[in-house]
């Protein structure tokens, strides 16, 4: 069932609890992880996939990928990740007087497959509209979006206009120029985003999507990311 909107404080209470307990720090900063993927942004873009809707640039440069777009925009990373792991960055909205400088729409995709293509996420081509990405099974986080007025959960189905909702909340939001730390842990059926060391969105999900790809996603603004990182959290001999 869709979660009715409310505030972030009154929904999350119980999560930022747990996010206190032994289980909810060991999310924060596993203990035994292995770097299993990373971009330090110095060499271009040739682990990533752009796709935009109305043009605009995507830049990785000088330790930055700097997303300025005037539309939908999509960045994927190529390899396919398998659970359970932790990835990271970071990434400030920019709010300087740019045409873009839209502060809003700090989204990610993640653990996504087209059903259309299972073995392929890119053998179909898409243009950056945001329902193109319907026939995708996925985890979609949408921070700060709506003209930055909306933190929203979804568990995409793989079905056209079917998004279905699992966290609706007024606040957090985006603030202009901060940098927003963003950790996603997928472990099983645990579905956790952090921003900040805050627990955004927990969740349990009964049928898990456990693997596939991340992407940055936005709309109309102006991001810089850094600090790319991927951990794997599987227990090694």
């Amino acid at each position: 069932m869709p979660t009715t909107r409310r505030t972030f404080g009154a929904l999350a209470a119980g999560a930022a609890l747990a996010a206190l307990t032994p289980t909810g720090s060991a999310d924060a900063a596993p203990r035994h992880r292995r770097l299993v993927a990373h971009d330090d942004f110095r060499h271009g873009l040739a682990q990533w996939v752009t796709e935009l809707q109305a043009g605009g640039t995507v830049t990785a440069s000088r330790g930055v990928l700097e997303i300025d777009v005037p539309g939908g925009a999509t960045v994927w990373f190529k390899r396919r990740l398998q659970g359970p792991y932790v990835l990271e960055y970071t990434a400030t909205p920019v709010s300087e007087g740019g045409a873009n400088d839209r502060v809003s729409d700090l989204n990610n995709f993640w653990n996504a497959t087209d059903v259309r293509s299972p073995d392929d996420l890119f053998a179909i081509p898409r243009g950056g509209a945001l329902e193109e990405y319907d026939h995708l099974t996925t985890y979609y986080a949408g921070y700060g979006a709506n003209y930055n007025t909306t933190t929203r959960l979804r568990r995409y189905v793989g079905q056209p206009g079917v998004r279905p909702l699992v966290h609706d909340y007024t606040e957090p939001l985006l603030v202009p120029g901060e940098p927003n730390r963003v950790r996603i842990v997928s472990d099983g059926s645990t579905v956790r985003w952090w921003n900040n060391g805050r627990l955004v969105f927990d969740y349990r999900d009964p049928e898990p999507y456990t693997g596939g790809h991340f992407a940055f996603r936005t709309v109309w603004s102006h991001f810089r990311i850094t600090g790319f990182r991927v951990w794997s959290t599987a227990q090694h001999p």
